[in-house]
This record gives C-alpha cells, structure tokens and sequence, in this order.
C-alpha cells in the first residue's frame, strides 16, 4: 500500500463537474493498492497517516499531527501509484496494481481506519474519472509505504 500525502490548505474532488469530496486544512491522500495489500497495512498505514507531526506549532517547528489540530482528509484512490514505467518502453504497466475487487473493499476499510482515529474523511469515488485540485500548504509532501 502507497500513499502520496500532501499537507493542504484546501482540496476538493470532483466527478462530472460534482464536488464529491472537499476539505479545509488538512491532507490530500493519493492511495494506491497492490496484490499483496491486506488489512494489516491498511491498520499501520491509518496509524501513521493519523500521527504523521508535519503541522506547525507555535514556534513554527512541524510538531502536530492532523488530529492536533482538527484537520481533514481527502482520500481518492489513484492504481497509477503502482505504475512500473521502468521496465521497458514509455508506456507504464500497471500490473502491479491490485484489481479492483481487491483494492475497493481495501480503500473503504482503510477510509474507516482512519474515521477511528477520530479524523473526518472525505472520499472520492473508487473507479471514476476525477478532478481533483488543492492547495498545497508548504510545500510538504510525503509519500508512506508499508
């Protein structure tokens, strides 16, 4: 399991010009899912992802986490994250990225892993072809991988 996970000021998803997903200050999650994904990565991956100190403090050190200051998460789905572009040619293989009747019921559990750690989720839509836009605060942007 891969996230890419950027600190935002604002984010929002969009699907045939519908906002489905929008957020304030908090993180824009890109989640990627592969073969050998289980419920266990996704547990230590929420943890993480929930406890991850890269917000500022009084004396501007990143020392918070997203719960600390009430902050929010977009998390889209997004099988590209497993792209293999190195192999041969320009044209990515995406093999290694779990088919979807393993990868939806994976992203909706770690989506209520991390509503347990008391953090509000906003979400896209597993499949659908989104627009998504933010504003990155910082920039900081992390990518977690377990």
């Amino acid at each position: 399991m891969k996230l890419v996970v950027q600190r935002v000021k604002n984010s929002k998803v969009e699907v045939e010009g519908k906002v489905i997903g929008k957020i304030e200050k908090g993180f824009m999650v890109l989640c990627g899912i592969t073969h050998s994904d289980t419920e266990k990565e996704a547990d230590v991956l929420a943890r993480k992802l929930c406890n991850l100190r890269v917000f500022e403090d009084e004396n501007q050190k990143m020392n918070l986490s997203i719960k600390d200051i009430n902050g929010e998460l977009l998390i889209i789905s997004q099988f590209t994250l497993y792209a293999d572009s190195m192999s041969s040619g320009n044209r990515p293989s995406f093999t290694d990225a779990a088919k979807p009747e393993i990868a939806k019921p994976l992203y909706e559990y770690f989506i209520k892993k991390c509503e347990e750690f008391g953090v509000h989720v906003e979400k896209g839509i597993f499949g659908a072809d989104m627009k998504v836009s933010l504003i990155n605060d910082g920039p900081v942007t992390i990518i977690l991988e377990k």
